[in-house]
């Protein structure tokens, strides 16, 4: 356990500073489109009041008010978020291929240390997790400063009231991010830690076997999701014929079992294949 914990803490320190980058550039982008977006819309009702000679109250019955779902759904929250999402799914791949081919082969002195082997699977898939919800919570603690930002831009006459609760339960395209129950954060979370396990387990595939490998971590890949499914597939089916609850079983049981896979697989190649 304690080899494990000094793995992991390892894994977040070497992508730490890319890590802040990520978050700073995500803060100061999304902070400037708050500021911008606020400010775009009075000077349009100011101009259109103006042209128009409209008093406030006839302006908000022909033109609506302010809500901060026009940020929200503006380019100056969305692209930094899908953003910090590429750089951490390139990230899944560079984790482990930085220690073959960076600087003297750095995988060697991590699979010759005095520990399972599987930890470094582990730890690393714990650091990317790790680095997920930590830009998740970020990202809630921003939401509720963009929100001040909006509120002390926009007089309360001209906005939709807005609290960071409703904002965040109403962000119903955003509920794959942030899931609003604990059952469902489970789900989606769940989801996405067993989608990088089969990616990592094809990553050593390849590592094992080399260009056989490729092929090797496809077959693979399809078989996981095609397995995974299965649930989903036989609902689509029979549809009526499951109790909602009989099919959350299934796909939990599916899940356990393709993540189970994928590491017991990742402990065999990383046990008797891949050799220092």
């Amino acid at each position: 356990m304690k080899n494990y914990l000094k793995l992991v803490n390892f894994e977040i320190s070497r992508f730490f500073k890319l890590y802040l980058v990520l978050i700073g550039l995500t803060f100061v982008c999304q902070f400037v489109g708050a500021i911008i977006v606020s400010k775009g819309y009075m000077n349009r009702s100011d101009q259109v009041m103006y042209e128009n000679q409209l008093s406030v109250s006839q302006y908000i019955k022909e033109y609506g008010t302010f809500s901060f779902h026009q940020f929200v759904f503006s380019e100056w929250f969305v692209i930094p978020i899908f953003f910090c999402i590429a750089m951490l799914m390139i990230y899944v791949f560079f984790i482990w291929y930085r220690d073959w081919f960076g600087k003297n082969t750095f995988i060697y002195r991590l699979l010759m240390l005095p520990t399972e082997r599987i930890n470094i699977y582990f730890a690393k898939l714990t650091a990317i997790m790790l680095l997920v919800l930590g830009l998740i919570a970020l990202q809630l603690l921003s939401i509720s400063i963009e929100i001040q930002i909006a509120n002390s831009i926009v007089p309360v006459d001209f906005r939709t009231y807005f609290s960071f609760f409703d904002e965040i339960y109403n962000l119903k395209i955003w509920g794959w991010l942030y899931p609003n129950t604990f059952i469902e954060f489970i789900l989606v979370y769940g989801v996405g830690l067993i989608f990088v396990a089969i990616l990592f387990t094809a990553i050593l595939f390849e590592r094992s076997y080399g260009l056989k490998g490729i092929f090797f971590s496809i077959i693979y890949g399809l078989l996981s999701f095609g397995f995974f499914i299965v649930p989903l597939v036989l609902n689509g089916i029979y549809s009526n014929y499951f109790y909602t609850l009989e099919i959350f079983f299934m796909e939990l049981v599916t899940s356990i079992i393709v993540l189970g896979s994928a590491i017991w697989i990742a402990n065999y190649l990383l046990k008797h294949k891949i050799r220092v």
